[in-house]
Protein backbone atom coordinates (compact mmCIF):
# COMPACT_ATOMS: atom_id res chain seq x y z
CA UNK A 1 0.00 0.00 0.00
CA UNK A 2 1.00 3.49 -0.52
CA UNK A 3 2.19 5.54 1.95
CA UNK A 4 -0.19 8.44 0.95
CA UNK A 5 -3.20 5.97 1.05
CA UNK A 6 -2.18 4.21 4.37
CA UNK A 7 -2.49 8.00 5.46
CA UNK A 8 -5.72 8.69 4.50
CA UNK A 9 -7.34 5.20 5.97
CA UNK A 10 -5.41 5.94 9.20
CA UNK A 11 -6.67 9.59 9.66
CA UNK A 12 -10.33 8.52 8.29
CA UNK A 13 -9.89 5.68 11.56
CA UNK A 14 -8.93 8.50 14.11
CA UNK A 15 -12.01 10.87 13.02
CA UNK A 16 -14.62 8.26 14.89
CA UNK A 17 -12.63 7.70 17.93
CA UNK A 18 -12.35 10.86 18.28
CA UNK A 19 -15.40 11.83 18.09
CA UNK A 20 -16.39 8.62 20.46
CA UNK A 21 -13.28 9.66 23.08
CA UNK A 22 -14.89 13.43 23.31
CA UNK A 23 -18.48 12.28 23.47
CA UNK A 24 -17.84 9.14 26.26
CA UNK A 25 -15.95 12.37 28.07
CA UNK A 26 -18.78 14.83 28.03
CA UNK A 27 -21.66 11.88 29.15
CA UNK A 28 -19.08 11.37 32.72
CA UNK A 29 -20.43 14.54 33.89
CA UNK A 30 -23.83 13.50 34.32
CA UNK A 31 -24.03 10.43 35.95
CA UNK A 32 -28.07 8.84 35.38
CA UNK A 33 -28.34 11.60 33.29
CA UNK A 34 -28.68 14.26 35.94
CA UNK A 35 -26.99 17.97 35.77
CA UNK A 36 -27.13 18.00 39.51
CA UNK A 37 -24.39 15.96 40.59
CA UNK A 38 -22.00 18.12 38.26
CA UNK A 39 -23.37 21.33 39.74
CA UNK A 40 -23.01 19.67 43.26
CA UNK A 41 -19.73 18.97 42.52
CA UNK A 42 -20.23 15.48 42.70
CA UNK A 43 -18.50 13.99 40.27
CA UNK A 44 -15.47 11.15 40.08
CA UNK A 45 -12.19 13.69 39.78
CA UNK A 46 -10.66 11.46 37.23
CA UNK A 47 -13.75 12.89 34.70
CA UNK A 48 -12.33 16.34 35.59
CA UNK A 49 -8.98 15.51 33.74
CA UNK A 50 -10.78 15.31 30.77
CA UNK A 51 -8.73 12.45 29.66
CA UNK A 52 -11.55 11.79 26.35
CA UNK A 53 -12.04 15.81 25.18
CA UNK A 54 -8.32 16.84 25.58
CA UNK A 55 -6.08 14.00 25.19
CA UNK A 56 -8.37 11.30 23.05
CA UNK A 57 -9.97 14.24 22.30
CA UNK A 58 -8.16 17.73 20.95
CA UNK A 59 -4.57 15.98 20.78
CA UNK A 60 -5.16 13.19 18.29
CA UNK A 61 -8.15 15.44 16.17
CA UNK A 62 -5.34 17.79 14.98
CA UNK A 63 -2.59 15.30 14.46
CA UNK A 64 -5.74 13.33 12.34
CA UNK A 65 -6.54 16.22 10.48
CA UNK A 66 -3.10 16.70 9.32
CA UNK A 67 -2.64 12.57 8.52
CA UNK A 68 -5.23 13.15 6.30
CA UNK A 69 -3.96 16.31 4.35
CA UNK A 70 -0.57 13.63 3.85
CA UNK A 71 -2.50 11.39 2.04
CA UNK A 72 -3.72 14.05 -0.64
CA UNK A 73 -1.54 15.21 -3.58
CA UNK A 74 -0.83 18.90 -3.05
CA UNK A 75 1.14 20.40 -0.68
CA UNK A 76 1.15 18.14 1.89
CA UNK A 77 1.61 14.89 0.15
CA UNK A 78 5.60 14.99 -0.43
CA UNK A 79 8.23 14.00 1.70
CA UNK A 80 8.63 16.96 4.03
CA UNK A 81 4.72 16.83 4.69
CA UNK A 82 5.27 13.16 5.81
CA UNK A 83 8.34 14.27 7.88
CA UNK A 84 5.84 16.28 9.70
CA UNK A 85 3.19 13.80 10.37
CA UNK A 86 5.58 11.96 12.00
CA UNK A 87 5.96 14.72 14.79
CA UNK A 88 2.02 14.99 14.23
CA UNK A 89 1.86 11.04 14.90
CA UNK A 90 3.30 11.65 18.01
CA UNK A 91 1.09 14.56 19.70
CA UNK A 92 -1.48 12.06 18.82
CA UNK A 93 0.27 9.25 20.50
CA UNK A 94 0.98 11.46 23.16
CA UNK A 95 -2.84 12.17 23.94
CA UNK A 96 -4.31 8.61 23.75
CA UNK A 97 -1.13 7.82 26.05
CA UNK A 98 -2.89 10.46 28.54
CA UNK A 99 -6.34 9.05 27.87
CA UNK A 100 -5.30 6.03 28.36
CA UNK A 101 -3.65 6.54 31.99
CA UNK A 102 -7.05 9.01 32.47
CA UNK A 103 -9.23 5.69 32.33
CA UNK A 104 -6.98 3.37 33.69
CA UNK A 105 -7.02 5.84 37.18
CA UNK A 106 -10.83 6.16 36.70
CA UNK A 107 -11.38 2.48 36.68
CA UNK A 108 -8.88 1.69 39.29
CA UNK A 109 -10.07 4.30 42.12
CA UNK A 110 -13.86 3.43 41.50
CA UNK A 111 -16.26 6.29 40.90
CA UNK A 112 -17.03 8.86 43.31
CA UNK A 113 -20.78 8.27 44.94
CA UNK A 114 -23.15 8.74 48.20
CA UNK A 115 -22.17 6.03 50.42
CA UNK A 116 -25.02 6.56 53.30
CA UNK A 117 -24.77 9.70 54.24
CA UNK A 118 -21.01 10.84 52.75
CA UNK A 119 -20.04 11.64 49.41
CA UNK A 120 -16.90 9.22 48.96
CA UNK A 121 -14.77 6.99 46.61
CA UNK A 122 -15.32 3.64 48.44
CA UNK A 123 -13.29 1.24 46.45
CA UNK A 124 -10.47 3.21 46.46
CA UNK A 125 -10.40 3.27 50.38
CA UNK A 126 -10.69 -0.17 50.46
CA UNK A 127 -7.95 -1.95 52.65
CA UNK A 128 -8.79 -5.65 52.22
CA UNK A 129 -7.30 -7.62 49.09
CA UNK A 130 -10.82 -7.44 47.20
CA UNK A 131 -11.02 -5.09 44.43
CA UNK A 132 -14.38 -4.07 43.06
CA UNK A 133 -13.98 -5.13 39.64
CA UNK A 134 -13.94 -8.54 40.52
CA UNK A 135 -16.55 -8.41 43.10
CA UNK A 136 -19.50 -7.26 42.29
CA UNK A 137 -21.53 -7.38 45.35
CA UNK A 138 -19.43 -4.46 47.08
CA UNK A 139 -20.85 -2.44 43.51
CA UNK A 140 -23.98 -1.84 46.27
CA UNK A 141 -21.77 0.11 48.63
CA UNK A 142 -22.73 3.18 46.31
CA UNK A 143 -26.70 4.28 46.61
CA UNK A 144 -26.44 7.41 44.70
CA UNK A 145 -26.41 8.11 41.50
CA UNK A 146 -28.12 5.27 40.57
CA UNK A 147 -26.32 2.28 38.50
CA UNK A 148 -22.92 4.97 38.77
CA UNK A 149 -20.07 1.59 38.82
CA UNK A 150 -21.67 0.42 35.50
CA UNK A 151 -21.65 4.04 34.35
CA UNK A 152 -18.01 4.40 35.04
CA UNK A 153 -16.78 1.09 33.77
CA UNK A 154 -18.60 1.13 30.78
CA UNK A 155 -17.62 5.15 29.97
CA UNK A 156 -14.33 4.48 31.25
CA UNK A 157 -13.93 0.98 29.71
CA UNK A 158 -14.58 2.80 26.33
CA UNK A 159 -12.14 5.53 26.77
CA UNK A 160 -9.85 2.93 27.07
CA UNK A 161 -10.12 0.67 24.23
CA UNK A 162 -10.69 4.20 21.80
CA UNK A 163 -7.24 5.30 23.31
CA UNK A 164 -5.33 2.22 22.76
CA UNK A 165 -6.58 1.93 19.18
CA UNK A 166 -5.94 5.56 18.70
CA UNK A 167 -2.02 5.04 20.23
CA UNK A 168 -1.86 1.91 17.75
CA UNK A 169 -2.83 4.26 14.97
CA UNK A 170 -0.71 7.04 15.40
CA UNK A 171 2.13 4.74 16.36
CA UNK A 172 1.55 3.42 12.98
CA UNK A 173 1.37 6.63 10.75
CA UNK A 174 4.74 7.60 12.34
CA UNK A 175 5.97 4.14 11.01
CA UNK A 176 4.55 5.12 7.69
CA UNK A 177 5.68 8.66 7.65
CA UNK A 178 8.98 7.62 8.37
CA UNK A 179 8.79 5.65 4.98
CA UNK A 180 6.78 8.03 3.28
CA UNK A 181 9.94 10.58 4.08
CA UNK A 182 12.46 7.94 2.89
CA UNK A 183 10.65 6.79 -0.11
CA UNK A 184 7.88 8.82 -1.29
CA UNK A 185 3.95 9.39 -0.78
CA UNK A 186 3.63 7.35 -4.19
CA UNK A 187 1.65 10.64 -5.34
CA UNK A 188 3.77 11.06 -8.55
CA UNK A 189 2.26 15.09 -9.19
CA UNK A 190 3.88 15.47 -5.20
CA UNK A 191 7.10 14.21 -5.64
CA UNK A 192 8.95 17.31 -5.44
CA UNK A 193 10.69 18.38 -2.03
Amino acid sequence: MCTGKCSRCIAITLYPLVVISIICNIVLFFPDGNVTYDKDGHITEEVKYMGGLIGGGVLVLLPALYIHLTGKKGCYGNRCGMFLSIAFAGVGVAGGLYSIIVAVLGLQNGPLCKTGLVWTTPFKELTDDSHYLMDKTLWSLCTEPKNIVEFNLGLFGTLLATSCLQVILCATQMINGLFGCLCGTCNKEAQIA
